[in-house]
């Protein structure tokens, strides 16, 4: 008969099969007569100096077969009803798969282009500056996540099934040690395979899937959508759509609020992406002066709150790489990647501050508000760092003594740097909230305030600033039915796998609704 039990191993054993195995036989007290030891789940521990790995692990008899690879169950639904999707991020893309396996025909529409094209316009915005407002690090082919790093916690476990969102992922190509890592990272390099593999079949199975198509009208009336138009030209008539489009279609929402659809402005976070030399943070977390090799670089995950405000981490990226994430012309964001093996010299980390309704509204109230103030905020760091998606940036000891720097560190950030008093890019409160956090962290990381940190503004995307209100029950959109609003864009998600699960739910009480009405 299996049976689970919780073992504590030192993080050095790991990677010997043998003595994973002496642990936990010893720990169930059970002796070495070929029992068969599964890893579920694993998570490492290291708030002492001794470092150990938590592990939950099954044990069961020799001959119990092993479990095989989840493997995606095609079927025809070319023929079946359509549901168009808007966005081809993890919201839309777990849509169209969990609408398949209903029966649905999902049609696709993406504004921007495929993984591989996507490459293209990526590389001529870290070499030259040049940003494509439909293919960028936030728009295209698996959405922002794509080229953001793949990290795939979450807290968000009521919003679906965390297990069926990873085993998809598994089936499509990513490894099997995503089921078992606390926190499961899949890496920028490995996914762009993924989101092909998934996107192609789709269509297999009569799905269809369009790039280059970017919404900018609809027509709705009482009894819900009607038609919807791409690119100036191009009309699709439905009565069913799912809106996808992510938490930097600026554009989605001024169309929406132009049509008279309603949204609402709702708090976000803005800050500073803050880069550290990898070696410091190892140091700092596993109490080493040198990092062993059986340890994986090491994360942080930092929070203060003041009376009012907190500034915490976000998106942290051990080995990682900042990336200039504007979606437009004249705006400076940033973003932090790694990749699979978070290799790189660098750990980057958003660290943001609480927005808040009082912070952006203006005497007009708009729905639009938030996102105002969120691009003014890049506009400011765009002129600042003079142009061609320079980041101002500044030593994090400097920007501690409100200094600017004399020379900057080297950064990962590609387009560059320019030294600037971050005072006149972020708002005076965020700045103040900010001195204060780095200082309660410092007390928690003690050398936090490096002096080869560097600080770069913005960040400025952790979240969509506009909710896209949905009824609590059949998740449409309260005055215009058959409009599903979903995902980060519709301030309903938070990630990679929040994000797919919420476009899942979405799909599943379509099918349950249309099969009722039947």
């Amino acid at each position: 008969m299996a049976m689970e039990i919780h073992v504590r191993i030192p993080a050095e054993d790991l990677d010997y099969p043998d003595r994973v195995r002496k642990h936990v036989l010893q720990s169930a007290g059970l002796p070495d007569d070929h029992q068969r030891i599964d890893i579920l789940k694993r998570s490492l521990d290291a708030r002492s100096k001794t470092i150990f790995y938590q592990l939950r692990v099954r044990v069961s008899p020799a001959n119990t077969p092993e479990t095989p690879p989840p493997t995606p169950e095609a079927r025809n639904v070319s023929g079946a009803p359509e549901v168009c999707i808007i966005g081809a991020g993890p919201a839309g893309l777990f849509a169209a798969l969990a609408l398949i396996d209903a029966g649905y025909k999902p049609v696709i529409f993406e504004r921007g282009k495929n993984v591989r094209s996507r490459r293209r316009d990526l590389a001529q915005l870290n070499r030259g500056g040049e940003v494509n407002p439909h293919s960028n690090y936030c728009f295209g082919e698996g959405g922002a996540g794509t080229y953001s790093d793949g990290k795939l916690y979450t807290r968000s476990k009521k919003r679906g099934s965390i297990d069926e969102v990873l085993r998809w992922l598994i089936a499509f190509g990513a490894s099997a040690d995503i089921a078992v890592d606390a926190h499961p990272h899949i890496g920028t390099n490995r996914l762009p395979k993924i989101i092909e593999n998934i996107r192609e079949f789709i269509i297999s199975c009569g799905g269809e899937v369009h790039f280059e198509h970017h919404l900018d009208h609809l027509e709705f009336n009482t009894s819900g959508i009607q038609r919807l138009r791409f690119n100036q030209t191009l009309w699709k008539k439905t009565n069913r759509v799912i809106l996808a489009t992510g938490h930097s279609a600026r554009d989605i929402f001024t169309l929406l609020h132009t049509v008279g659809i309603e949204i609402e402005a709702k708090p976000f976070a803005l800050g500073v992406r803050v880069e550290h030399p990898q070696a410091f943070i190892d140091q700092t977390q596993y109490h080493c002066p040198v990092k062993p090799d059986y340890l994986p670089p090491s994360s942080y995950s930092v929070v203060h709150r003041d009376a009012t405000r907190s500034a915490y981490s976000f998106c942290m990226c051990p080995g990682g790489i900042i990336a200039p994430c504007a979606t437009a012309h004249g705006e400076v964001v940033t973003n932090g990647w790694s990749p699979s093996k978070r290799n790189n010299p660098f750990a980057n980390s958003g660290i943001v501050v609480e927005i808040q309704p009082s912070d952006y509204q203006t005497s007009q109230r708009s729905p639009l508000d938030a996102m105002h103030f969120q691009a003014q905020v890049e506009q400011r760091a765009w002129e600042i760092g003079g142009g061609n998606l320079k980041a101002p940036a500044q030593r994090l000891t400097d920007f501690m003594k409100h200094k600017v720097s004399d020379r900057l560190p080297v950064s990962s950030y590609h387009p560059g740097t320019t030294s600037a008093d971050l005072r006149e890019v972020l708002p005076d409160f965020v700045y103040a909230t900010l001195i204060n956090g780095f200082k309660a962290f410092d007390r928690k990381m003690r050398g936090y305030i490096h002096e080869e940190a560097v600080v770069h503004a913005t960040e400025s995307r952790t979240s969509s600033p506009v909710r896209i209100p949905r009824d609590s029950s059949t998740l449409e959109h309260p005055r215009v039915p058959g409009l599903y609003p979903a995902g980060e864009g519709a301030g309903y998600a938070g990630g990679i796998v929040s994000a797919a699960m919420d476009g899942m739910r979405i799909a599943r009480v379509i099918a349950t609704e249309k099969s009722n009405s039947k």
